[in-house]
């Protein structure tokens, strides 16, 4: 048996949820724009832009890589990841090839600049830990649980949401 007052705290959670500060969207976009204006002093020393340096995390890990093969990484469109390689090689940073036998296909590879500089990055995720006041095991964890919303968000993608609940 429902009573009043129980079906009034659902009425009202109901309505607490659309409150802007309960929303898991809202959270986070600002935590991503502040996590990513964080990282921005730190980056303009390597002379890396953010979008500039998730590159070239992607050619540290294996080079030479195929831009396809970059932003599949990147979980981007290769015509959003092509001006960033051209602003990556015009710095001398990367060098962009055709591959042998598929005229279609650019090689992506890093130059000794490009190479050296990953020595210089090193202190990259240490300086954002400090700054962000957090520890490698919370890094770890918010890491897994953005990891758990992508792979949720990827197997509901092309789903039309029931908005008649």
């Amino acid at each position: 048996m429902t009573t009043k007052l129980s079906q009034s705290r659902t009425g009202e959670q109901r309505d607490d949820d659309l409150l802007l500060e309960h929303q898991l969207c809202f959270a986070l976009t600002v935590a991503s724009r502040s996590v990513v204006g964080a990282y921005k002093p730190v980056l303009e020393k390597l002379g890396l832009t953010h979008p500039q340096y998730l590159v070239m995390l992607c050619l540290w890990e294996s080079s030479p890589r195929t831009v396809r093969n970059i932003s599949e990484a990147l979980a981007q469109e290769p015509a959003t990841i092509s001006p960033l390689l051209r602003r990556l090689e015009t710095a001398g940073l990367i060098t962009r090839q055709r591959v042998d036998g598929n005229e279609r296909s650019l090689a992506v590879g890093l130059t000794p600049a490009g190479a050296e500089l990953r020595n210089r990055a090193l202190a990259v995720p240490g300086t954002m830990m400090e700054r962000l006041g957090l520890t490698r095991e919370q890094v770890g964890q918010l890491h897994a649980s953005m990891m758990g919303l992508i792979a949720a968000t990827a197997g509901d993608a092309g789903r039309q949401p029931d908005l008649q609940r």
